[in-house]
Order: C-alpha cells, then sequence, then structure tokens
C-alpha cells in the first residue's frame, strides 16, 4: 500500500506541475480566462493533494492503519474526480459534467477525515 500511495503522489505531483505549465504556455491564448481559472483551480487543489498523499504514503509506513489507508485512496479518488472533471469543463466538456466534481470534493473531504481520525487513535 504504502508504494501506490507514494508512487500516485509522484504521479500526481508531476501532472500537477505539467499540467500548471501547459494551462500557461499552451493554454493561455486558447481558452477563456474564466476556463482558464477552472484549469488552474483543478492545478492547485491537484497539488495540495499530492502533498497530502505524499505525507500519508511516508506514515503509512511506520503507523499503517485503515483510517490511514481509506485517506490515501479517498485523496486519489478526489484527484481524479475533482480535478479531472475542472479540466475536462475547461476544455469544453458538457456542463452536466460538473456533476461529478463536488464528488471528488466529498472524496476529498474523506480523506481528511479519515487523517484526522487516525491521528486520534494514535
Amino acid at each position: 500500500m504504502q508504494r501506490l500511495l507514494l508512487s500516485f503522489a509522484a504521479i500526481s505531483g508531476f501532472l500537477g506541475v505539467s499540467l500548471g505549465a501547459f494551462a500557461a504556455h499552451g493554454l493561455k491564448h486558447r481558452i477563456a480566462a474564466e476556463s482558464l481559472a477552472t484549469w488552474q483551480t483543478g492545478v492547485q487543489y491537484q497539488m495540495y493533494h499530492a502533498l497530502a498523499l505524499l505525507a500519508v504514503g511516508l506514515l503509512y509506513q511506520t503507523q499503517a492503519s485503515k483510517a490511514l489507508k481509506l485517506s490515501g485512496l479517498a485523496f486519489i479518488l478526489g484527484s481524479f474526480l475533482f480535478s479531472g472533471s475542472l479540466y475536462a469543463l475547461a476544455l469544453g466538456a458538457p456542463k452536466a459534467l460538473g456533476a461529478i466534481t463536488p464528488m471528488g470534493g466529498l472524496s476529498f473531504l474523506v480523506g481528511w477525515a479519515s487523517l484526522a481520525v487516525h491521528a486520534l487513535r494514535r
């Protein structure tokens, strides 16, 4: 599990930097300012949760627990749903896809709550 968490943290961080640079250099003059702001929100949340996932992966080495495992998996799912839907919306996906974004936000909240449960039980 630790390898999975750390691998996803590294991949998510790499993609966050790459997608942020792509927006700054490749999308800046191709999409509306509002869409660019949506894209940047996706990048910000992806980066925040890549770092959170890194911390969870490092904690898992010495403090493995069900709550910690749930936290990491929720951060991964949240990144896909929240940031992924924002990237798609910024590129012109149907607005109905926006219904997925809150599910990603809920996954992030589950991740943070599970991390708190883990910490409180230690």
